[in-house]
């Protein structure tokens, strides 16, 4: 019989760390926490010096009996949840639910689910570090006495359903204050100067750029500061002023931290950041392989941390070695710029085995899977490679005390490049006229090419540049970036266009509300403070209480006053173009469990509610009604035409308005090409 314990968070993880241990081991799974604080009221005793009240979260009796169970009959007990505060508090729960207080209890942590990692911790075992349980019950009690005080007030003033919270509130504010920079931005005019040179014995001509003067940058703001650099330079004779030669080193990327590796996957892949994460939970806790079993695939997901293990460098070294080439290897250390407290008992996202490559378990990944590993796989094997090396070339031409300036890049060591380059890696500019010039060359003047230009906004939020913005002004910790944004989405706050993020009016009104009642709620330096002093309780500087007993008071008394003060705020639907065909009214959005739909402003004497159809700009090849985007009962699109269910034509690729010269029926998109509908028929065209 098993004398040994170890109790998990996921049930994904039960299988694989059980085959890790062995038959003297029991392993069983908590399911995430197994006590919280009430849903019904706050649960924070104001009177008892702000204790919680903590109760056995409703659904999870069996799996409480089961645990205790099981902690009767084990000598020792190993309490494994996740490696970070959240883990941490859930261990200490787990410790006073089961009542274990006359038990042998260790609590083990590991980066990895992987054999080595599993037993390296149990030779550490160690004590429930009460500082980071600290730490995070003072985070839960912070948002709780937030989301309780102040949501039903919003409830009272604008309408059911809304939620005010101590970090989805200020990252609200965030992009309501980036939309009023946009609107208040005013363009600025400036213009280019372009030359073109004719070079000796080149056919093509050299095109090179305004800069200004020997002594300093010119900008150029209207047309007349063109033309008078242009009427300056007429017939000046022009000549190389110096040609430099030189290298740049562009040193390898930093691992994954958990915000760097929501924003890379939301730039190139497109996802959103809860389903990045969804699916990095998926390879952190393993995916079945044929003959192995459930196989981990990537290092603890949630980190801030770039810190890589001894073991997975020396595994890094052997694999680039006898890949690339022992000079393809990491030179130097790097270490994260203006680096900040990080919770540096994790690793940076990295894959628990290199030689494990994306192409070797493609078969085996799901395609979202697939991705998101290659994208970790390679960020992480070029972060142990050598840096990239490029030869500039650079040259000056002058006449008349002003300068232009052309200069090119081509690469001379592509060092880590070889596996990873992201957009915001700098592009090589090979240009080869630059190779043969020298400052004997000869250059005669060809003609000038000015342009005008206006400055642009700052653009909106994405997922990605949201989260970087969190992560540098300090809002929340790795594991709140994608609930957050997941939560002033789900509450329309914010609605999301193509990658944008836009405030809706509700969001508007909210922010509004939050920034004249609670002010220092929704201010970007107050909560990085707070974050702050979490991190002082987790080192054991300050009591989480204390914090508590500071924050709480003010809370309380701008809640009140707010409760007296403010005036009910109507938020008047949006209004459509579609007019309802019960009573002749312009139907208004209106928000249900599955998204925006159409209802009756008439409610309650008019009932009609309609589907959005989003119109495409193209006829049915049927019956000559407009053909809609639309969605299946599981959401995946396909368009129909919106005379449904009486003409019957559907499609799940988006069609375009040309129709096929061969057949008739109309060409949808597919890669490069636009395609017949009909697949008999076999027609296609590349894109114009």
């Amino acid at each position: 019989m098993a004398k040994y314990l170890v109790i998990v968070e996921s049930p994904a993880k039960v299988k694989t760390i059980k085959k890790f241990l062995g038959s003297n081991y029991e392993v069983i799974a908590s399911q995430g926490h197994v006590r919280d604080l009430p849903k019904s009221t706050m649960g924070i005793d104001v009177e008892n010096d702000y204790e919680p009240k903590y109760i056995t979260i409703r659904g999870k009796g069996d799996v409480v009996s089961a645990l205790r169970k099981e902690t009767k009959k084990a000598e020792k007990i190993y309490l494994a949840t996740d490696p970070d505060r959240e883990g941490e508090a859930i261990s200490w729960h787990l410790y006073e639910t089961l009542k274990l207080q006359d038990k042998k209890v260790y609590r083990i942590t590991f980066n990895e689910i992987t054999k080595n990692a599993v037993k390296e911790s149990l030779k550490n075992a160690r004590e429930i570090n009460m500082n980071l349980v600290d730490a995070q019950q003072a985070r839960r009690i912070l948002d709780r006495m937030v989301g309780y005080r102040i949501s039903p007030l919003l409830w009272a003033k604008v309408k059911r359903g809304l939620s005010a919270g101590r970090v989805q509130s200020v990252t609200l504010r965030m992009i309501c204050d980036r939309e009023d920079e946009i609107n208040a931005f005013i363009p600025k005019e400036y213009w280019t100067l372009g030359a073109k040179f004719n070079i000796e014995g080149e056919k093509n001509p050299l095109v090179a750029s305004f800069y200004g003067t020997k002594d300093a940058k010119m900008e150029l703001t209207s047309k007349e500061d063109v033309e008078k650099i242009e009427k300056a330079l007429k017939g000046a004779k022009f000549e190389i002023l110096d040609v430099k030669t030189g290298k740049r080193t562009i040193k390898s990327p930093l691992p994954f931290t958990t915000s760097t590796m929501q924003q890379e996957a939301n730039k190139t892949l497109g996802f959103a950041t809860a389903k990045t994460m969804r699916i990095a939970q998926q390879l952190y806790e393993g995916v079945e392989v044929k003959g192995e079993g459930t196989v981990a695939f990537i290092s603890y997901l949630r980190t801030d941390s770039t810190r890589v293990s001894d073991e997975a460098k020396a595994m890094a070294e052997q694999y680039i070695t006898a890949k690339y080439g022992k000079e393809y290897c990491i030179t130097e250390e790097k270490t994260k710029k203006d680096e900040k407290r990080i919770q540096d008992a994790h690793e940076a996202i990295r894959p628990t085995d290199i030689n494990r490559t994306p192409e070797s378990v493609k078969n085996i990944l799901s395609r979202d899977q697939y991705r998101l590993y290659q994208l970790i796989w390679k960020r992480f094997t070029a972060s142990r490679m050598a840096a990239s090396v490029f030869e500039t070339v650079a040259v000056r031409i002058i006449a008349k005390d002003y300068i232009f300036r052309v200069s090119a890049s081509k690469i001379a060591f592509d060092g880590y490049r070889s596996v990873y380059a992201s957009d915001d890696d700098e592009k090589a500019e090979n240009n080869a006229l630059l190779n043969s010039i020298t400052e004997k060359t000869k250059v005669t003047f060809g003609e000038f090419d000015a342009e005008q230009h206006f400055t642009q906004p700052p653009a909106h939020f994405t997922e990605s540049t949201l989260v970087r913005a969190m992560e540098e002004q300090g809002i929340g910790r790795p594991s709140t970036y994608a609930p957050t944004i997941s939560t002033i989405m789900g509450r329309h706050y914010v609605l999301k266009e193509e990658k944008n993020l836009y405030v809706s009016e509700l969001g508007e009104v909210v922010n509004r509300l939050m920034k004249e009642s609670f002010p220092s709620i929704v201010d970007t330096e107050f909560t990085a403070n707070m974050e702050a002093l979490l991190d002082k309780v987790e080192e054991g500087t300050v009591n989480w209480k204390t914090i508590i007993r500071n924050f709480y008071p003010d809370l309380d008394e701008a809640v009140r006053e707010a409760e007296e003060n403010l005036d009910k705020i109507k938020v008047q639907d949006e209004e459509s173009d579609e007019i309802c065909e019960l009573c002749g009214r312009k139907m208004v959005y209106k928000y249900g469990p599955h998204g925006r739909f159409l209802a009756c402003p008439g409610f309650p004497e008019c009932r009609n509610t309609k589907t959005i159809l989003i119109r495409i700009g193209v006829s049915c090849p049927k019956c000559g009604k407009d053909i809609v985007e639309r969605k299946t009962k599981k959401g995946r699109r396909y368009y129909g035409c919106e005379g449904a269910p009486d003409c019957d034509f559907m499609i799940w690729q988006k069609p375009v308005d040309l129709k096929c010269p061969k057949c008739g029926n109309v060409l949808v998109n597919k890669g490069n090409h636009l395609v017949c509908a009909t697949q008999e028929c076999g027609y296609s065209q590349e894109k114009p």
